[in-house]
């Protein structure tokens, strides 16, 4: 089974992790998983002021402070997966990520940003789940 895990270094992530290491029989190490982090793009009136080298470092070393704590932990579950980031909005990027990687699942954390948020999911989680194509499982 091919599984996109949607990371952000969160406190969520922490839990989602933990989830699927606490429940290793659901998928465990017999999945394929994919670890993505989506960067943010910079808005184009910031970027203009960079050099393109600094921009590049900067996606590099936003998506690898998110992915190395989450690829010690797949490492000590022996879990296999493979790491990428990608920049731009991360709902739009996750949706078709999800989508046209042909995976069998997605899963993600997921909170609420407003003082209903023990209510409802946060608005990342809400976006793809309208636009998501594939199989998803929200961990809260």
């Amino acid at each position: 089974m091919k599984v996109l895990l949607a990371v952000d270094g969160s406190a969520y992530t922490k839990r989602m992790l933990a989830y699927l290491a606490a429940h290793d029989d659901f998928l465990g190490a017999r999945a394929e998983y994919t670890v993505l982090t989506v960067v943010p793009d910079i808005p184009p009136h910031a970027a203009q002021y960079l050099s393109s080298a600094n921009v590049d470092t900067y996606f590099r070393d936003e998506g690898e402070s998110v992915l190395a704590p989450v690829k010690a932990f797949i490492a000590l579950q022996g879990w296999k997966a493979s790491f990428k980031h990608l920049i731009g909005h991360p709902a739009t990027v996750i949706s078709t990520e999800a989508t046209e990687g042909r995976f069998d699942m997605l899963i993600l954390g997921s909170h609420g940003h407003t003082i209903l948020g023990s209510l409802i999911l946060g608005s990342v989680a809400t976006s793809v789940l309208a636009h998501c194509k594939v199989p998803l499982l929200l961990i809260r």
